[in-house]
């Protein structure tokens, strides 16, 4: 349980990141994604959704 809420944690620090350090551009991507529909929204969640089962199997594998 103490890795979920870690993850959490870290995907909350990542995005916060985004958000401080370049906060014009997000309104740009959110733009992009607006103007994408949502087949392009779902095969850009479907491929983060595959990068991070990869991430985390990679990690699994080497630990």
């Amino acid at each position: 349980m103490a890795a979920v809420f870690t993850a959490l944690g870290l995907v909350l620090v990542i995005e916060g990141l985004a958000l401080v350090l370049a906060p014009s551009r997000i309104v740009e991507v959110l733009a992009l994604l607006v103007s994408l529909g949502p087949v392009g929204r779902r095969r850009i969640g479907l491929a983060a959704v595959a990068a991070g089962v990869g991430v985390v199997a990679l990690v699994r594998a080497l630990t």
